[in-house]
């Protein structure tokens, strides 16, 4: 008999597996498996068949509620996005929806709806990102029966940090004033010219002279323009154009006699008004001349801009309030406001209320959408300038007097918000964008002041960035410059943009006579045949004209009749459905087939 051992060794199934074994590569130390682990896989392998259903249907279950569920099995108890409150969602509305037609084209039918979604979207996350903006407006609050206009600008700037401080200071500049003041959109420079020929660059926030010269003869205005290395002066012949260094860049001989300037900053458009009587347009990117338009109302020496629409505001001797537009030759609107000249105008941020003052030392504020009168307020000695915060304060020089009043338009004002006293008369105001100070250009130089509450405290980084750097600007540059908005898309409501023209049928009939030189539609007149035997007498041929009359008015009045017949049928299917719709019977239905 053979042993144990022997029989294995000639056993050839014993030799398969061994050979196998040698013949398979080694196992690594993460692929190895206990036996306990495959037995167990084994026998829960029947198991997880059996709960693969279930799984499955919980999993739908869970989606029809609308619910997740987490590693630790726990489902999300707010499912969905957060939502958002209705006063946030109205602040960052952009337009109302467009009514779409019931025959419209298909095309454009996706294409409005697109648009749609697309402002709809941009409207929530801009909600959405509001939360994150860091700052927040503050007022100036005096403690108890405290009038907050007998603070001190010394008292504010002792109270507020060392920063905020450094922004109230006095430039004293008495050879070559008065000043006339602007502040760059940045709101970071700033320009000033006064009336005997000086003008000075200020990075005023470091305190660094940018550049300074004298152009011997009197400075009427200055304005920047898209950027802080390019100013307009308005010198006593021409206008002229330099550049941060001081260097004269352009001289503009079309520009004469020039008195007030507004910069358009999205259509690149320099608007001057002149002393001669005339409103013109220097496209700056290319350096022409856009329009030019005879107002025929005297000197314009009162100007300003709607921030919204890029219309222009002048002010005439005669109180009234005139709106141009450089596409029309004529005023689009023209106010009487005053019962004397008008002094000073300003339109707020939103282009919503415009704000005059007169010889008639009235100040009235005006709804623009309706042009008519909301607040009216007498100040004892009139306002001679005029100037609006990006937060809604009103600032109102008169004499060396300056005056800020908050919240004009919504509730009559009593009293002031601050009040401060310059050296001079002054001759400019302007509130510094993105700061809480107000810029007045007297007689004695240049006074910086701290108005609380005036600057918005958020700005956006894409459009106005008073901390960007050089490539920032250059960049920010190109991409404005492409974006440029054309002269002829200026108008006074500027929603009529986004509406889709219907030609009338008369419309389109105009323009085809006008294309084929003749109406097509138009019928030949009747003449009546000549016949012989007498029945061509002039009784006869009136008779037979007569009778072609009666025929055609029978027709129209046919068609007519028939069409009354249509629209009364549809007319009355359409209450039908209304009725059957609303469930509204009546007891005499009863009686009905």
């Amino acid at each position: 008999m053979a042993t144990t051992g022997e029989a294995a060794a000639t056993d050839p199934h014993v030799e398969n597996k061994e050979e196998k074994k040698k013949k398979e590569p080694p196992v690594r130390y993460w692929e190895e498996k206990g036996k306990d682990e495959k037995q167990a896989e084994g026998d829960g392998g029947e198991a997880r068949q059996q709960k693969e259903p279930k799984m499955r249907k919980r999993k739908q279950e869970e989606a029809q509620k609308g619910g997740k569920k987490f590693i630790s099995g726990k489902s999300d108890p707010f499912p969905g996005p957060a939502p958002i409150p209705q006063d946030r969602l109205q602040k960052f509305k952009r337009k109302e929806k467009i009514k779409k037609r019931r025959q419209q084209h298909y095309k454009l039918k996706d294409v409005i709806s697109r648009s749609e979604e697309t402002s709809k979207m941009a409207q929530k996350q801009a909600a959405r990102f509001d939360l994150l903006l860091p700052e927040d407006a503050g007022f100036l609050e005096g403690e108890e029966d405290e009038d907050t206009c007998t603070i001190s600008q010394e008292d504010i700037a002792d109270a507020v940090d060392i920063t905020s401080g450094t922004k109230y200071f006095n430039l004293k500049l008495s050879q070559f004033g008065p000043y006339r003041v602007d502040y760059s959109k940045t709101g970071r420079h700033l320009l000033l010219g006064g009336r005997r020929g000086h003008v000075a660059c200020i990075d005023w926030q470091s305190k660094q002279l940018m550049c300074e010269i004298n152009v011997m003869e009197s400075v009427n205005d200055v304005k920047w323009l898209h950027t802080e290395n390019m100013y307009a002066v308005a010198q006593k012949k021409w206008l002229y154009i330099y550049d941060s260094n001081g260097i004269e860049l352009h001289c503009i001989r079309k520009f004469n006699d020039v008195l007030r300037m507004q910069f358009l900053p999205y259509h690149f458009l320099l608007a001057t008004a002149s002393a001669t009587s005339f409103l013109q347009y220097l496209d700056v990117s290319v350096g022409k001349e856009v329009a030019a338009i005879c107002t025929k109302t005297g000197r314009l020496d009162v100007m300003c801009q709607n921030p919204r629409n890029a219309i222009i505001h002048l002010g005439h001797p005669n109180g009234t309030v005139t709106l141009w537009s450089p596409n029309q030759k004529e005023a689009l609107v023209k106010m009487l406001c005053h019962q004397g000249g008008v002094r000073s105008v300003a339109v707020d941020k939103s282009g919503t209320f415009m704000l005059t003052s007169g010889m008639d030392k009235k100040l009235k504020v005006y709804d623009i959408r309706t042009f008519k009168p909301l607040k009216s307020y007498f100040l004892p000695a009139g306002a001679s300038c005029l100037s609006l915060s990006q937060r809604g304060l009103l600032s109102a020089a008169t004499g060396d007097i300056v005056q800020v009043y908050r919240d004009v338009w919504n509730t009559p004002v009593t009293k002031p918000y601050m009040a401060h006293r310059v050296r001079g008369t002054a001759w400019g105001l302007q509130f510094c964008p993105f700061e809480d100070v107000l810029g007045i250009g007297h007689g004695d130089g240049f006074t910086s002041m701290l108005v609380p509450g005036a600057g918005e405290p958020n700005f956006d980084g894409l459009d106005a960035n008073p901390y960007r750097s050089v490539k920032q600007r250059q960049e920010w540059e190109v991409k404005a410059l492409l974006e440029k908005i054309q002269p002829e898309l200026i108008s006074l409501n500027p929603n009529e943009l986004g509406q889709v023209d219907h030609a009338t049928f008369q419309q389109r009939h105009q323009d085809r006579v006008t294309a084929l030189g003749f109406d097509p539609l138009a019928k030949e007149k009747f003449v009546p045949k000549f016949k012989k035997k007498g029945r061509s007498s002039t009784g006869s041929v009136e008779k037979r004209k007569k009778k072609v009359a009666h025929e055609d008015q029978r027709d129209v009045i046919r068609e007519t009749v028939e069409d009354k017949m249509k629209m009364a049928k549809e007319r009355k299917e359409r209450k039908s459905k209304t009725v059957e719709s609303f469930g509204l019977r009546s007891a005499l239905d009863r009686f009905k087939k």
